[in-house]
């Protein structure tokens, strides 16, 4: 967490919200910890500097990461990690435990990157002249931006020699999946977590093609999953709503949806995975 719909969620709040603001100063907080979130800089100067005087023209996403476009071709890049929070506030608001950059802007107003396990990153670079940054070159195809070509799947499929659960979270196969929505895209296209990849057929390739931007668009509407602990948060502090309409995920001996067969758990890679038996047998 977050994953893709909630990252979406944020810069679609966002970008009404900072478009057209201008940076009067980045501030480091959390002077202890906060090296680790810039940790692709080599000072606190080489990030801050930069962002000094920048206004924020377009806000895109590149799966799980947010892009603050700014002048020059300048881009502040923000990936929320596993515990990640961006939150509009005041000035006049005392700063949450953990918060450990502030972008504060002219005419008042501030954005505050709050992260208590520090897994997440933000960083400053340039565009290339295509568009695109560099530092995120080897992320795979996104499945909300534009049609996944089936090819692209089977292809990849046949050629890979994995599990279909990881491969989905092969960011750079597809960029934007996590644990909670390959567990619910796999659920919704009926097939199982540790199915080899070279044993998935072309009518389950079509089926998963449909799920995943299906599940994801439909997360997105109900503006993300806030799970048990509740870190994700949107822009002002508010939790989503998917988490009630989760069909496997953290349903551990729960009657399935579809066929009331109770749903199961499994380890994968030291995280949890959720499956009806059943539907994905």
């Amino acid at each position: 967490m977050p994953e893709l719909p909630e990252v979406e969620v944020i810069r679609r709040d966002l970008l009404k919200e900072v478009t057209g603001r201008t940076i009067v100063r980045a501030e480091l907080r959390d002077v202890p910890n906060s090296p680790r979130v810039i940790r692709r800089h080599h000072s606190s100067g080489e990030f801050t500097g930069p962002l000094a005087g920048m206004t924020i023209h377009r806000l895109e996403r590149r799966g799980k990461y947010l892009l603050f476009c700014l002048d020059d071709e300048l881009v502040l890049v923000v990936h929320l990690g596993m515990s990640g929070q961006l939150i509009l506030s005041s000035a006049e608001e005392s700063p949450a435990k953990h918060t450990h950059v502030v972008l504060h802007f002219v005419g008042g107003g501030q954005l505050r990157y709050v992260d208590p396990r520090t897994f997440g990153e933000m960083f400053v670079t340039h565009q290339d002249p295509s568009g695109e940054v560099p530092e995120l070159a080897g992320l795979g195809m996104d499945p909300i931006a534009g049609a996944i070509p089936v090819g692209y799947l089977t292809s990849t499929f046949a050629r890979r020699k994995t599990r279909i659960k990881p491969l989905l979270m092969d960011q750079s196969f597809i960029c934007g999946l996590g644990n909670i929505y390959s567990d619910e895209v796999l659920f919704m296209a009926g097939v199982r977590h540790d199915r080899p990849t070279a044993a998935v057929t072309g009518e389950e390739a079509a089926l998963l093609l449909a799920a995943i931007p299906a599940v994801l668009l439909e997360s997105i509407k109900s503006r993300g999953s806030s799970i048990a602990d509740e870190q994700y948060r949107d822009p002002f502090g508010k939790v989503g709503g998917y988490q009630h309409r989760l069909r496997v995920y953290g349903r551990e001996f729960k009657p399935c949806t579809v066929c009331g067969t109770l749903i199961e758990r499994g380890r994968w890679s030291n995280r949890s995975t959720f499956y009806c038996p059943r539907c994905q047998g």
